[in-house]
């Protein structure tokens, strides 16, 4: 029987849905939409080592506060490396967001159409079709080397563990 995951927003408990992943897993490829509206896959990604970033939403406090983090961290990441956050928000919305904050560093995706990515990583909110708090880091072969769930959504993510992770990678 599957684990019920759950996480909380202000101490209220949120029900996850979908596949559970586990660390050495084979990422399951999944498929998003770029601002562009394009389709994106995990496999448009292949040979590269995919630190994937998911969250609620990008015009929420801690969310912004996150997604600008990692931009700023990613200019210390190396080439082979790329960063990529996952919201439901609309593509135009994760745009404008991204261009108002100087974002450049960071991949912006979408969820919305397909909800492919939380169903497949076991992410997506119950009832709420919103995407957890939560960093996966795929290596260049394309298994999961490292998974946060972060319990509360209104916490920000451990960073320093993030980056330790990606270290040797």
């Amino acid at each position: 029987m599957e684990e019920k995951k759950v996480v909380t927003m202000h101490g209220n408990p949120l029900s996850l849905t979908g596949k559970s992943v586990k660390v050495g897993d084979t990422a399951p490829n999944f498929k998003v939409i770029a601002n562009d509206l394009s389709e994106v896959t995990l496999s448009s990604f292949s040979g590269k080592v995919c630190l994937i970033v998911t969250v609620p939403s990008l015009d929420t406090s801690v969310c912004d506060v996150e997604t600008r983090k990692f931009n700023e961290k990613a200019t210390q990441l190396d080439d082979n490396t790329v960063v990529l956050t996952i919201s439901m928000d609309l593509p135009f919305a994760q745009a404008r967001w991204c261009g108002a904050a100087g974002v450049k560093n960071v991949q912006t995706l979408s969820d919305y159409n397909f909800a492919d990515f939380g169903n497949k990583y076991g992410v997506l909110i119950d009832g709420l079709r919103l995407l957890a708090r939560t960093i996966f880091i795929v290596d260049a072969e394309g298994k999961i080397r490292y998974i946060q769930i972060v319990d509360e959504l209104t916490n920000e993510p451990d960073y320093d563990a993030v980056l330790e992770a990606l270290k040797g990678l």
